[in-house]
């Protein structure tokens, strides 16, 4: 069975994504993970992360981590 993502699975893949930026982010910022996890989905990352066509979601947590501290 072929597994593709698109913008309708795409989604799927974000919260394991969310959840290991917000414990990089909670170690470099302090905060709550609540604080980080709201920085997380309020950035402009977020939103082109979930277009499935940026191919942002073959980025791991910590590439994903320095595109938002560069965004910043």
């Amino acid at each position: 069975m072929i597994r593709e993502v698109t913008n309708n699975n795409v989604h799927l893949l974000i919260p394991g994504k969310a959840a290991h930026f917000a414990r990089i982010y909670t170690e470099q910022h302090g905060g709550t993970m609540l604080e980080a996890l709201r920085a997380f989905y309020s950035s402009k990352m977020y939103h082109e992360l979930e277009d499935e066509s940026t191919k942002l979601w073959h980025l791991g947590p910590v590439a994903l981590y320095e595109d938002f501290e560069k965004e910043n």
